[in-house]
């Protein structure tokens, strides 16, 4: 799993008929100590996630996996959203 900020929403009205009905939220993913990567990723929302949230994404067979459709062509999907981040600092 990794973790990732919701950035935006996409909408398109002509998909892949294993889409319909799934929303599509942008997300940037967090490296270390909260920094985004550059790219935009975007991920299926089976959790309801909103922009600004911290969520957590699985990908490739996993993600296909979360939606309940292995012929689904998605390649991450959002299946949490997260309340906090503790992490132990050993440096």
């Amino acid at each position: 799993m990794d973790i990732g900020r919701v950035v935006g929403s996409i909408w398109a009205t002509k998909k892949d008929d294993n889409m319909n009905g799934q929303k599509l939220l942008v997300l940037k993913m967090l490296l270390e100590r909260g920094k985004e990567k550059p790219e935009l990723v975007v991920a299926a929302d089976i959790i309801g996630a909103g922009v600004g949230d911290l969520v957590l994404v699985v990908r490739g067979g996993a993600a296909r996996y979360a939606v309940h459709n292995p012929n689904c062509p998605i390649d991450a999907a959002i299946v949490g959203i997260v309340d906090s981040i503790e992490v132990e600092d050993n440096d």
